[in-house]
């Protein structure tokens, strides 16, 4: 990934909070049918291997787990914030004029090696998890105990786990650190009047 030195994210800390906050990351793969991409929701256990693991699970009758070789080479992306910058929020482009659009965003490659698990415990635990996350805002959370037995198990038996163990990440945040402060506060102040919270947040975030 290109990244220039102002916009390179290295820590480790910031590029795992990241993982965790947009967990929703696109896993790509090289089969011999060629490159491959699945879009898959991942938990991260930060305190495993030197960068992380990711762990998920994919459908059994995707054959991404069937395609590659025991300990294949991966990388999954994962975005955060997002969005057009119109060169008009900056000031100084009222006086000079010499800005153009662009695209401010933030991003993580996650590398590593993916091993798939077909362990029953291993599935009905990462589910779970994922479920107990991703309920938490409801105002009555569904259970894996809520479903009938006999068709969670059912269900279990069309699901594989995957496991990645990072070895390498790398992060980039672009997200203004080379505007000045003035054009970058209005890039921020416009974004807010849009609603676009997120990436302002992300912009008012960053070191400068």
């Amino acid at each position: 990934m290109y990244s220039p030195p102002s916009f390179a994210e290295t820590e480790t800390s910031a590029l795992h909070h990241l993982i965790q906050t947009c967990p929703f990351g696109a896993l790509v793969t090289h089969s011999p049918q060629g490159l491959n991409a699945n879009h898959i929701p991942f938990e991260l256990d930060a305190q495993r291997g030197e960068y992380g693991t990711l762990v998920a699970h994919i459908a059994r009758a995707n054959p991404l787990w069937s395609d590659l070789s025991r300990e294949a080479e991966v990388m999954v992306i994962f975005q955060g914030a997002q969005g057009y910058i119109s060169p008009n929020w900056y000031p100084s482009k009222q006086e000079t004029h010499r800005h153009v659009p662009t695209w401010n965003y933030e991003v993580v490659h996650a590398h590593g090696l993916l091993r798939v698990i077909e362990d029953e415990k291993f599935l009905r635990a990462i589910v779970g998890r994922l479920t107990q996350r991703h309920e938490a805002t409801q105002a009555r959370p569904w259970k894996m105990a809520d479903a009938p037995r006999d068709y969670l198990d059912q269900m279990l038996k069309m699901i594989v786990g995957i496991e990645i163990e990072v070895t390498r990440l790398e992060g980039k945040r672009k997200l203004g650190q080379n505007r000045e402060l003035r054009d970058r506060d209005g890039a921020i102040h416009a974004l807010k009047e849009r609603g676009d919270l997120a990436l302002s947040a992300a912009m008012e975030r960053v070191k400068y």
